[in-house]
């Protein structure tokens, strides 16, 4: 600190006050804007779960009986995992109790690779099971080439009750299901069209299409197919999620580099691209969001004012993305049932943040998760790498909290929902065996973490 003695010369008390005044506007002027930290909830409990090899949890849903079933995948015949004996990769069906302990598991496949993404409960207390399936053996009764659609019906307990697959020759991959209100089921996913040589319309398109498109396929209650329609342009359309609206269609959502046939305005790279289908999957309206760069959807949800959330990540910081953060950021945008953007928000820090799921709370906010290689502005710290972030938003987009975890490998999160208690129960995967994972079986387990 600069100090200033009393001194007998007019002159040097005179300069002695102009660097003294000098020396604090100096230091005022360079103070920067303090930056509000974001909450920090507090963690529960942290699991992991699985074998020497690689496993990872994709969805959770509650259950009917107030426990919990997570879905993904798993590689591994020891250690956690039980009654499987080859090293392929197959479907991982894990059911909780309300008390968080393991009631019972089961796996799904066959010789090959079947990897599970999505799961809901049916209205008679069973499940209904969607992945992706490259085997022909075991669990499996067919394989149409490479990749296909893999759909589980089973009861309470897990057992299968049917199977189906759908798809054609190339990599055909299921990834959202939902049951409707006829009490059948929606399947999104992406469908192959250069390999399929068109295939996968109910009735043939006339259309030029290339590359993957957006795939959507109705069953019956029973599985049994209804219809079948595909969208997208000449590149790549992927969807990553769907809902049913109250007028029987459907919104779409997921990403899209294409700017030709469905898709229109692109806004460059790749672009959040949501569609809406009428109840026998005709095209209703299609609407692109994004900027320059690539901007990615991967979930949407319903608002309890009738519009619509949608959660992905975006790279870009103009058009309809208003600010970034750094590298990339959690984005999300609420639309109108006509697709209008109403407003939207990025959270994240410098580095790379990507949502990959969002769900409803009890007090009419949202609990978004994916992942953060940040540690500065709305995310606290960085433990190495990527982390599982989870975030809470109100109905204005404002940021209530936050918490990431992880060790110094790599932490994902792939899905969140509220209990009842109000806390947030989050899934993913996790490479990491120190800091805030205790341990690792394998190259990666699956990974369950609980707020207060």
């Amino acid at each position: 600190m600069f100090i200033c003695q009393k001194k007998y010369y007019p002159f040097t008390n005179l300069l002695c006050i102009v660097l003294l005044i000098f020396s604090c506007s100096k230091n005022e002027s360079s103070t920067e804007p303090k930056i509000k930290t974001p909450i920090e909830k507090e963690i529960d409990f942290i699991k992991t779960f699985g074998g020497s090899k690689n496993e990872s949890a994709r969805a959770i849903i509650k259950t009917l009986d107030g426990g919990y079933a997570i879905l993904g995948f798993t590689q591994s015949v020891d250690r956690d995992i039980t009654n499987k004996t080859n090293e392929s990769f197959d479907y991982l069906l894990l059911k909780y109790n309300q008390d968080h302990t393991l009631q019972w598991q089961k796996t799904y496949g066959g010789m090959d690779d079947d990897r599970g993404s999505d799961i809901i409960q049916t209205s008679d207390g069973g499940y209904l099971i969607l992945g992706s399936s490259t085997s022909s053996d075991g669990d499996v009764s067919k394989n149409n080439g490479f990749n296909d659609f893999w759909i589980l019906k089973t009861n309470s307990f897990g057992n299968i009750i049917w199977e189906k697959n759908f798809g054609f020759s190339g990599a055909d991959n299921g990834l959202s299901i939902i049951q409707t209100q006829d009490s059948g089921f929606l399947i999104v996913g992406v469908l192959d069209v250069t390999a399929s040589g068109g295939q996968g319309n109910t009735k043939l398109s006339s259309k030029r299409h290339a590359g993957g498109d957006y795939w959507s396929i109705k069953l019956n209650v029973a599985g049994s197919l209804e219809w079948s329609k595909y969208f997208g342009g000449t590149f790549t359309d992927t969807p990553y999620d769907v809902v049913q609206t109250s007028d029987k269609g459907y919104i779409i959502v997921g990403s899209s580099d294409s700017a030709d046939v469905d898709v229109e305005n692109n806004k460059g790279s790749y672009d959040f691209w949501i569609i809406k289908i009428s109840e026998t999957g005709e095209l209703v309206w299609k609407n692109s969001f994004g900027g320059s760069q690539a901007d990615e959807a991967r979930g949407i949800i319903k608002t309890n004012d009738g519009n619509y959330l949608v959660i992905g990540d975006t790279r870009s910081d103009d058009k309809d993305v208003s600010m970034n953060k750094g590298a990339a950021d959690f984005w999300v945008i609420k639309m109108s049932p006509i697709g209008e953007l109403i407003w939207e928000k990025t959270f994240g820090g410098s580095s790379f943040d990507a949502a990959r799921s969002i769900s409803k709370t009890q007090d009419g906010g949202f609990i978004i998760c994916g992942s953060s290689r940040s540690g500065d502005i709305d995310v606290s710290n960085n433990k190495g790498q990527n982390d599982a972030w989870v975030i809470k938003i109100n109905n204005n987009g404002e940021l209530l909290w936050q918490k990431n975890i992880g060790g110094t490998e790599v932490d994902l999160a792939y899905d969140v929902i509220e209990l009842n208690d109000g806390s947030a129960l989050v899934v993913g995967e996790s490479s990491s065996s120190n800091l805030d994972i205790q341990s690792n079986k394998g190259f990666s387990d699956l990974l369950i973490f609980k707020t207060k």
